[in-house]
């Protein structure tokens, strides 16, 4: 699902269940998802998900007072809205250690389309260029989007011949293109991930690894072990299988094993940081959000 539907989709699933539990009351799955000890792992959280009525500077200010220690901002082409975020971070001594390109969906690398590529080459130049100015050391891509136009073997062979084309400006800025597994019917399992990017021989392509998107054909524990130290960043949400339909729920009320989870980064080292990607929220919910993290992943009190 593409950027905007996805945040609708985990806006419409996830409201309602965070809004029960706001008042903070865990619930004996988290408690029990609490091992020691903690993993060093920095707490991020979206740019999006705090509150759009206040300024950059008192919404970082708010996610640092909450106990985030790092952000993840979408592309911003606009170098005075750039700045204007670089300095706000500053001022609330949060760093911005990764972008969320935005062309991906929309402008394929994938398309057989020149003109597409070509603006998905783009967006992904104006990311890296945002990455530079913010201090960021790494730019999330979707590297293909299958369709009835596309086959699987084009989407391969088409996304590494254009990502290959950005490598030289990646080492020149010194930021990692970091591959997300998403739900565009691509890069199925952690072996076809793995070597994907393996492929390209360059230690400027990772993986971005998305705990929640790979529960409704996988395991996320065992995604984790097989990337390995091909994992750069993380995501965090949690997703819930009915017998007839399925749904983005809050951190600890779906089914991860988040326990099984936890002893996996331990086990790979992982020491970058986990983002929560969630619907945006007010003080309260994010607290929430934020203590969750702790108890589920962090192994903090």
């Amino acid at each position: 699902m593409h950027d905007e539907s996805r945040r609708q989709f985990l806006k419409s699933s996830v409201s309602a269940a965070c809004a029960a539990t706001l008042a903070g009351t865990l619930g004996k799955s988290l408690v029990a998802a609490r091992p020691s000890p903690a993993l060093p792992i920095k707490k991020g959280v979206l740019l999006d998900m705090l509150p759009a009525n206040l300024s950059y500077a008192d919404r970082l200010k708010l996610a640092r007072e909450i106990g985030f220690e790092v952000l993840q901002a979408p592309t911003e082409p606009d170098e005075h809205k750039a700045e204007e975020l670089k300095k706000a971070a500053d001022g609330a001594q949060i760093r911005i250690d990764s972008v969320m390109n935005m062309d991906h969906w929309k402008y394929p690398l994938s398309s057989s389309d020149p003109s597409v590529v070509e603006k998905s080459l783009a967006g992904m130049r104006t990311s890296l260029h945002n990455a530079k100015v913010w201090g960021s050391d790494v730019v999330l891509l979707v590297p293909a989007v299958l369709n009835p136009q596309t086959s699987y073997r084009e989407a391969w062979t088409r996304s590494q011949h254009e990502i290959r084309k950005l490598l030289p400006l990646a080492e020149e800025l010194k930021v990692v293109i970091a591959m997300e597994e998403v739900w565009n019917r691509f890069l199925l399992s952690p072996l076809e991930m793995a070597t994907y990017i393996d492929e390209f021989q360059s230690p400027w392509v990772k993986a971005w690894f998305d705990v929640g998107n790979v529960v409704l054909y996988g395991y996320p524990q065992d995604w984790i072990r097989t990337l390995g130290p091909r994992i750069v960043k993380v995501h965090l949400k949690d997703f819930k299988r009915n017998k007839d339909s399925y749904a983005w729920v809050n951190l600890g009320e779906g089914d991860i094993d988040w326990p099984a989870v936890r002893e996996a980064f331990a086990a790979i080292n992982y020491a970058g940081s986990a983002t929560v990607e969630l619907p945006a929220g007010d003080e309260a919910y994010l607290r929430d959000v934020s203590h969750r993290v702790d108890h589920l992943l962090l192994g903090r009190a």
